[in-house]
């Protein structure tokens, strides 16, 4: 235990319930009347110490962090604004956080010291409410910046000065008091614990919810034989691929995500998200709307976010189900995006193999054939393990992960099949 410093393990009298306190209702003035105050109980104590402990909490502290703030702060960066921490907190205790992060400056209370020890007074004005704006517009005046065309990010009702002194205030998180004056000025609510668009009650997405409904008895037209759900990581990065025979894919594939507990995010073809009840319900649940007319990059971008977020996310190689007689074939061919978000974000990989989905949906049909009571179809859900995909080669690694796909099959699969004409009709879409 260094001087001045608590040792691991010690805690202030009291500090469960006042920490339980500011987590519940947010800053509040009495809480910041201690803040202020710590000024003159560090009196005497050496500055070092507290940087040091800094530095020790940096570990801790970025596990903490939720997983999609450094997607947001990157986006600033890529646009080339500088990013910069604007605390209450001591500098001298989250420099070494903020070097961690990247950030371009800290923007705290800073403790006046003098031979290496704190007098016990405040260098500077006290960084908070209006104090925070006033030190913001100091920073920006030294670095010549515009606040007006800068952002600010806070969850605290406290922090409207500065919130009101930027053109992009952005309510993160938000207390319920600044919740509330974000919806009369009509500030969007954000948050970083799950993509953009996405709501949340109490802390659970309509993914949660859904997949409470979302079990094999209700779908009784079809019976599925489901297997190796285990081998999909219950944390990180993970992509989950798998072949595209119908429409009832989506079902199929949906069974496995919801014994996951974990959210998942999936792309889709853009008419997906057009529709008028279904669309809404795809964002809700963090879906990726793929466009592929138009050629934009923007869903590979979407789903690295996602992967480097530690999301797991659905991808569907062949694009679209195969037509006539490639729907048959015993070879899948894929596209290249899944290798390539894999190399490029280190996401594990797990295959799925589908099969018997086109005898409860058809692509010829609009509906799937729900009379199918007495003698449902068998559906068959084989998760594979993890493939390791290192040639660095996308192409090599998508014949790969196809092949491996082809593996999870029924032997039937791998047989040259000469479709009758009847066949070739069911894999076309209804006229």
């Amino acid at each position: 235990m260094e001087e001045g410093v608590l040792g691991e393990g010690m805690h202030l009298p009291g500090d469960r319930y006042l920490y339980a306190f500011y987590n519940r209702f947010g800053e509040s003035a009495p809480f910041i009347g201690l803040a202020r105050a710590a000024a003159r109980a560090m009196r005497n104590r050496p500055a070092e110490a507290t940087r040091r402990a800094g530095k020790r909490a940096v570990a801790p502290l970025a596990d903490l962090i939720q997983p999609w703030a450094l997607a947001a702060l990157d986006a600033h960066r890529q646009e080339g604004r500088p990013v910069v921490m604007a605390t209450t907190s001591p500098t001298d205790l989250v420099t070494g956080l903020s070097d961690a992060l990247g950030f371009d400056g800290v923007i705290g209370t800073r403790y006046e010291e003098s031979d290496g020890l704190y007098t016990g007074r405040l260098a500077s004005g006290f960084v908070w409410g209006t104090g925070k704006r006033a030190a913001a517009r100091e920073w920006a005046v030294q670095h010549d910046v515009d606040l007006g065309e800068s952002h600010a990010y806070s969850d605290s009702f406290y922090d409207l000065p500065l919130l009101t002194a930027v053109g992009h205030p952005h309510p993160l998180n938000a207390d319920p008091r600044l919740a509330m004056v974000s919806v009369a000025r009509r500030w969007p609510l954000e948050y970083w614990d799950r993509p953009p668009g996405v709501p949340s009650i109490l802390g659970l997405e309509p993914y949660h919810l859904i997949r409470l409904l979302f079990r094999p008895e209700a779908f009784p037209y079809a019976r599925f034989d489901i297997s190796g759900v285990e081998s999909i990581p219950k944390q990180g990065p993970v992509i989950l691929v798998a072949n595209h025979r119908s429409y009832f894919d989506v079902v199929a594939i949906g069974l496995v995500a919801a014994r996951l507990n974990r959210p998942v995010r999936f792309l889709g073809k853009q008419e997906l998200f057009d529709a008028p009840v279904i669309g809404r319900l795809a964002r809700a649940l963090g879906g990726i709307a793929v466009d592929r007319g138009s050629g934009s990059s923007d869903p590979m971008r979407r789903s690295s976010e996602a992967l480097r977020a530690g999301e797991l996310v659905i991808i569907l190689p062949q694009g679209t189900i195969p037509r006539g007689e490639a729907f048959f074939d015993p070879v899948l061919v894929g596209h290249t995006g899944a290798a390539r978000l894999a190399a490029e974000t280190g996401a594990t990989v797990v295959p799925i193999g589908l099969w018997g989905t086109e005898q409860v949906w058809p692509r010829s049909s609009r509906l799937p054939e729900f009379g199918a009571l007495t003698h449902p179809p068998h559906v068959s859900v084989r998760v594979g393990a993890p493939v390791s995909l290192q040639s660095g080669d996308a192409r090599k690694d998508t014949e790969r992960l196809m092949t491996t796909i082809s593996g999870l099959l029924p032997d039937e699969s791998l047989l040259p099949h000469v479709p009758t004409a009847d066949e070739l009709a069911r894999t076309r879409p209804p006229a």
